[in-house]
């Protein structure tokens, strides 16, 4: 089992930048694939980011190619997306999640797992 907490959300300007982290607490940080899904307002949650078990793979959204990087630390146990060149569209939940999985899922519905969520507002 994993709980999960993340923080490091606020608001921020467009064209700017903000790290969100989440400290996991678990045994076995490093049996899981983990993710950050955000969910704007009125909408349904969309993945968002991903990695393996080791962080040697990742997958992005297409919206967020280039501009967002996933990254974690399995001695701290901890998943950070470091978000850069902010869009107003960017505006969220962000949510991170895990799952025990050796494939790196892109959808929300795989995984098990979800922090409570941190906001991101991004203004014009």
């Amino acid at each position: 089992q994993v709980q999960l907490v993340e923080s490091g959300g606020g608001l921020v300007q467009a064209g700017g930048s903000l790290r969100l982290s989440c400290a996991a607490s678990t045994r076995t940080f490093s049996s899981y694939c983990m993710g950050w899904l955000r969910q704007a307002p009125g909408k349904g949650r969309e993945f968002v980011a991903a990695l393996s078990r080791s962080g040697d793979i990742t997958h992005y959204a297409d919206s967020v190619k280039g501009r967002f990087t996933i990254s974690r630390d399995n001695a701290k146990n901890t998943v950070s997306l470091q978000m850069n060149s902010l869009k107003p569209e960017d505006t969220a939940d962000y949510y991170c999640a895990a799952v025990e999985t050796v494939e790196v899922p892109t959808t929300p519905g795989a995984y098990t797992t979800w922090g409570q969520g941190t906001e991101v507002t991004v203004s014009s």
